[in-house]
């Protein structure tokens, strides 16, 4: 067991300064004072510190994006540590361009390394590529059969994607949506959004023509341009989910925010995401790479920072695009929120909003800014 005492608790909405008490990796009990004898458990102060939920990416290379510039510009894999030092406690991984050199089996092997290294981690099958890329032979099966996997890749308006037909779409859609509802889970098509002109278009004449449920399509990558993210916003007010990529060139995550705030649109419908260890490239106009770098994991925390001092928005209303928000989204009713019963996936913040501990499902993973638990082949030295 663990107690943190005397600490401004945000669940993300703010309760105030409350002891906390972690029992079985859950989230016990949240009180104005917990009476114990410290013996009985190991006690945190919490005395001039913040409790925020975990961090929830869910879109992550774990390992490795990339390669868009032939085999030495593949990504390395995530590290352990990179995640805790993110504040990140659950993860969703899935691969990126390169669904030919690597494939959704050694994904699924990574992310139940992570989940035995100490976080949560899940999946989506397939790639930017069609036919999906799978470990069952079916999208169908991967999502109904494999705990881990929550859903499908696909790129779509993207010079890289395989320019599918609106049918073919639609019947991905509704694989996905069938095997989601026969398991028991979200059935997302993970949408990679480029910059071409067509945009969020197929998706919606897929909805125009169907019955499919706007929340089985999630475009990420929406600020990329101004043209994408005009519609991206129209989306959400339907009533799709939205993903913003933090750190990503185009609009900034604040501009995206003040924006979608002046045209009201649902902040509940935004969710946010690193992209991390998948790559930033540019090309010119014939197609040539001209420059190709990695994403960071630390993005997502970075940009919480920024959203909360350059924003203008309090920790309350900042907190939820990556926590709550995303937990609903992905329908993991456990994560996301500082709650009795819920994962104890815990930050502890200094109040300049530097990150002081990392606790996943009540397991101290950071503790006053030194990485406790790292992956099984890091380098301590990091």
């Amino acid at each position: 067991m663990k107690l943190i005492r005397q600490i401004e608790v945000y669940a993300p909405e703010y309760l105030g300064k409350k002891d906390v008490l972690i029992c079985g990796g859950k989230t016990e009990w949240i009180r104005d004072e917990i009476r114990m004898e410290d013996e009985a458990c190991e006690v945190i102060d919490g005395t001039g510190k913040m409790l925020v939920p975990g961090l929830i990416d869910q879109h992550v290379h774990i390992t490795g994006g990339g390669g868009e510039g032939s085999f030495h510009t593949k990504a390395p894999e995530v590290n352990l540590s990179a995640l805790v030092r993110g504040g990140i406690t659950t993860v969703v991984g899935l691969l990126g361009t390169d669904g030919i050199s690597r494939n959704v089996e050694n994904l699924l092997s990574k992310a139940k390394a992570l989940k035995e290294e100490g976080i949560s981690c899940y999946i989506c099958t397939g790639s930017y590529g069609y036919p999906s890329v799978t470990i069952t032979g079916d999208v169908k099966k991967d999502i109904a059969f494999i705990d881990e996997v929550l859903g499908v890749k696909l790129a779509i308006s993207d010079h890289r994607a395989p320019n599918i037909t609106v049918d073919i779409l639609i019947s991905l859609a509704s694989d996905v949506r069938t095997a989601a509802m026969l398991s028991g889970k979200p059935g997302i098509v993970t949408l990679h959004m480029g910059d071409d002109k067509r945009g969020l278009k197929p998706v919606f004449e897929a909805l125009e023509r169907t019955s499919i449920p706007i929340k089985t399509f999630r475009p990420t990558h929406v600020s990329r341009n101004p043209q994408l993210l005009e519609q991206a916003f129209a989306y959400a007010k339907m009533g799709g989910y939205i993903d913003i990529t933090a750190g990503q060139t185009g609009t900034s995550a604040v501009e995206c925010i003040r924006a979608a705030r002046e045209l009201h649109v649902p902040f509940e419908n935004i969710t946010f995401s690193s992209d991390g260890q998948g790559s930033w490239s540019n090309y010119d106009k014939e197609g040539h790479l001209l420059e190709i770098g990695v994403s960071s994991v630390s993005s997502l925390y970075e940009e919480l920072v920024h959203l909360v001092q350059e924003g203008g928005l309090s920790l309350s209303e900042a907190l939820p695009f990556m926590t709550s928000q995303v937990a609903a989204a992905l329908e993991l009713g456990q994560k996301g929120q500082i709650r009795e019963g819920a994962d104890a996936d815990l930050v502890i913040l200094n109040q300049d909003m530097t990150m002081d501990s990392v606790l996943a499902m009540g397991r101290l993973m950071m503790e006053h800014g030194q990485v406790k638990v790292w992956g099984t082949y890091e380098s301590r030295d990091l």
